[in-house]
């Protein structure tokens, strides 16, 4: 896809635009398009990875360590959207493997992801509530869910929470 290509097709809002980089980053990254693929993520990637190291499949693409031979895809089967934070789900029925994606965008670019491979992944987003008078020191912790994967059974998976 051609530059003027990205700049036409972009979304209005920061969240849409987000989805939008994270998305064209998989089709750049499953027709191995390298161009697009270095100007969406940023060259000193931030990456953070739980589950088994055979399934650093990502990271392989990348690096370009998978060259053309990698038959690893990665469809996303659900894409969210919270801030600056993108949320990407899907399976491999080939590697038998469910997948997460948490990739932070910041003006634009793809700055990190956290990647989760056979695992069940929660998303909480924290605020704080004061607790009685505003003058009172004591501090609640608000946590409210807003995201979980589908995908992983519960119950034989490590499960992890990513707070925003």
């Amino acid at each position: 896809m051609c530059h003027s290509e990205l700049a036409n097709s972009q979304p209005q809002s920061q969240e849409e635009y987000n989805k939008w980089a994270v998305k064209t980053l998989y089709e750049a990254l499953n027709s191995f398009d390298v161009e697009t693929v270095h100007r969406l993520v940023i060259p000193d990637l931030e990456w953070w990875f739980h589950g088994p190291p055979i399934h650093q499949h990502l990271m392989q693409m990348l690096t370009g360590r998978s060259g053309n031979h990698n038959s690893f895809t990665f469809v996303p089967l659900s894409i969210a959207a919270f801030g600056s934070t993108v949320v990407v789900e899907g399976r491999s029925e080939e590697y038998s493997a469910s997948w997460v994606h948490a990739w932070t965008v910041t003006n634009g670019i793809i700055t990190q992801v956290r990647e989760y491979f056979n695992t069940s992944v929660t998303v909480t987003r924290f605020g704080d509530a004061v607790a009685g008078p505003v003058s009172s020191q004591f501090v609640t912790v608000n946590c409210q869910s807003v995201w979980q994967s589908k995908l992983c059974d519960n119950n034989s998976v490590p499960g992890l929470v990513l707070a925003l």
